[in-house]
């Protein structure tokens, strides 16, 4: 092969390499998550951005108000929505209810369409009627994730800020002011809330039911202690801060320890499905018996059966709460 032709394909490789980077850093300057963090971290310093809270217990009933109030009515409804409120994002559980049947719905009839065997159309079904709950309960963790590692910074503000002579409500504006969106939202809604006129138990009560975190219900309470009973706010902040940050540090090892599980876990869990498609772009009439004989789809759904426990008993075993 000719040398210059060669380099003429490997100079436009990375020409196209360069291109697209350029196109992503010139986005990631402007439209990234962290540029609007830090643009609107600059408008209010200015002045120029208007933040609008409520102080009251609202909840999204502009969408299918009759299914929440379906929901609300029991107590599992009740976690339901805790649980999708936690997670930060723009759906009410009644959506999220029906999103996951139309699409359970579409995944069963789908594979029917197209002369599958009704086993497919039922692992295809129950996939996609957990998408929905997954990406719920992801955005949930990752928020989570996000109030863990902010909490011990808000208890050492706070401590330093009523050791130097500022009141309980002073230093959770100051938390509100200074720290970032999600826990600086909620500190901000907690002030508001007390600055309005809400007794002080039932504002905290209801940082406790916003902020799904042991650690911030551990606060809620040591506060309430502290107000009825008196003593040294900032040094039960600092003890609990320390408390927080030794928790964390437990579950970064214990993580760290589990890594490998997950990483098994995941394996085990594609390599049966990979294997199948190679098996199937290799050789597709020896696959076929799979979806023709009728013993082949009731192996199919003893497998997918069988996967599905194994994947929750790995799950329990490397799932450790700390």
């Amino acid at each position: 092969m000719d040398t210059s032709f060669i380099m003429f394909a490997v100079l436009a490789f990375l020409a196209v390499v360069l291109a697209f980077e350029g196109l992503y850093n010139l986005w990631a300057s402007s439209r990234s998550a962290e540029a609007r963090r830090v643009a609107q971290r600059l408008a209010a310093l200015r002045g120029e951005l208007q933040v609008e809270v409520s102080i009251a217990r609202e909840q999204n009933l502009t969408r299918l108000p009759w299914f929440q109030h379906l929901l609300d009515r029991s107590e599992a409804g009740q976690q339901l929505s805790r649980h999708v409120k936690a997670s930060g994002m723009a759906v009410s559980p009644g959506e999220l209810i029906l999103m996951s049947a139309g699409l359970a719905l579409l995944g069963a009839l789908l594979p029917s369409l197209l002369g599958r065997p009704p086993i497919l159309g039922a692992a295809l079904a129950l996939a996609l009627a957990i998408l929905p709950w997954w990406r719920v309960g992801s955005r949930k963790a990752a928020r989570v994730e996000r109030f863990e590692r902010q909490f011990p910074e808000a208890l050492d503000l706070m401590s330093r800020a009523m050791r130097a002579g500022h009141a309980f409500p002073t230093a959770v504006k100051m938390i509100g002011d200074e720290l970032a969106d999600p826990l600086g939202r909620d500190f901000r809604i907690l002030f508001d809330e007390m600055n309005y006129g809400v007794p002080a138990h039932e504002a905290l009560a209801r940082l406790a039911d916003r902020v799904p975190l042991p650690d911030v219900s551990y606060f809620v309470v040591a506060v309430m202690i502290q107000r009825e009973s008196g003593g040294n706010l900032a040094e039960l902040l600092d003890k609990i801060s320390a408390i927080v940050r030794e928790r964390l540090k437990l579950l970064g090892e214990v993580r760290t320890l589990s890594a490998e599980g997950k990483l098994s876990g995941q394996i085990l869990t594609a390599l049966p499905f990979g294997v199948a498609f190679m098996v199937n772009l290799i050789n597709p009439k020896f696959m076929s018996v799979l979806w023709t004989d009728p013993a082949g789809q009731k192996l199919i759904g003893v497998a997918l059966f069988m996967m599905l426990l194994g994947i929750l008993w790995m799950r329990k075993i490397i799932r450790i709460r700390v």
